[in-house]
């Protein structure tokens, strides 16, 4: 798996990297056939933003989480791209069977 944290306008932290690195193993976890993983952090006036794309074979899952606080952004956006993993797997389980 291939993992690119990236910030704009926001200097990412050995603190930050290992935050999102941590946050991203569950949703790993739950497929275990992630190409790569590419997470952008940035910042707008006050709004701190997370963005992430998950490559799958045949597919790219894409999320960006909007708030105040960039860790808060971050548990949202992990949230939400643990929903849409998990929904990914299960429509391949269900298209086996």
């Amino acid at each position: 798996m291939n993992l690119q944290i990236s910030g704009h306008h926001i200097d990412v932290t050995p603190a930050l990297r290992e935050y999102v690195e941590t946050k991203l193993e569950p949703v790993v976890r739950h497929f275990d056939k992630v190409l790569g993983v590419n997470v952008i952090l940035s910042v707008e006036k006050l709004t701190q933003i997370a963005d992430v794309t998950l490559r799958i074979p045949g597919k790219e899952l894409h999320v960006t989480e909007r708030h105040e606080d960039l860790y808060a952004a971050i548990d949202s956006m992990f949230d939400k791209l643990d929903r849409q993993v998990q929904k990914q797997k299960q429509k391949r389980q269900e298209h086996r069977a």
